[in-house]
């Protein structure tokens, strides 16, 4: 499936990085040079990684965030909105009441970015990028893997599941209370990681494989 990775925005692109090189030696100007353009390529390379609807990431309530492994000698990355709680009962209320779908996070879909063929959830998919959400219960979440990485996180309706790839079961744990929504990759080998989701009193755990 193509992907489309036009408009993809960095995290951080609003820094820039300057050059002062006027009557710089030409070796000099030369690394910097050089300097300006590994960075450019190292921009250029998150820049099709974390897809955002808009310019105005500031204002967000919930700013973009992303998590990345490196496995096998490849980095696997996530890019997520992270939401708080401020106060609210969010997972298992009546924000994302158990037995629904949720988004995995806030605005844009949750994205994976897979460079080798993986399981995701047991879910075996080709390398590329697709989106998560999850069924939400409260001692075990569904981790549905989508095939479509650039879209908005909501409605999860029928026009979007008819995309979707496949869905695995994850168990929840019990976890002391963590306010804003993080994800993190642990126990990284060179074949496998855990995607560990916490929030509110949370903790599930995605495994990602790599096959091949």
């Amino acid at each position: 499936m193509k992907k489309n990775l036009l408009g993809a925005l960095a995290l951080g692109t609003t820094a820039w990085i300057g050059i002062a090189c006027s009557g710089a030696p030409d070796a000099e100007q030369a690394a910097a040079s050089e300097a300006a353009s590994e960075a450019a390529a190292v921009v250029g390379a998150v820049q099709t990684s974390c897809y955002a609807r808009s310019e105005d990431l500031a204002s967000r309530p919930s700013p973009l965030d992303s998590a990345t492994a490196v496995i096998g000698g490849d980095e696997v990355k996530v890019c997520y909105g992270a939401p708080s709680a401020r106060g609210r009962q969010m997972v298992g209320g009546e924000a994302h009441p158990h037995g629904t779908r949720w988004r995995l996070g806030a605005n844009e879909a949750t994205a994976i970015h897979l460079p080798f063929d993986a399981a995701v959830a047991g879910v075996v998919v080709p390398a590329g990028s697709y989106s998560l959400y999850a069924v939400v219960g409260e001692e075990s979440w569904e981790i549905v893997v989508n095939g479509v990485a650039e879209r908005w996180g909501v409605p999860i309706n029928d026009q979007v599941t008819a995309s979707d790839i496949g869905a695995g079961t994850v168990q929840v744990a019990p976890n002391e209370h963590v306010e804003t929504l993080t994800m993190a990759f642990e126990d990284v080998s060179e074949g496998a990681a855990t995607l560990v989701v916490t929030w509110e009193s949370y903790r599930v755990e995605v495994p990602v494989e790599r096959v091949n």
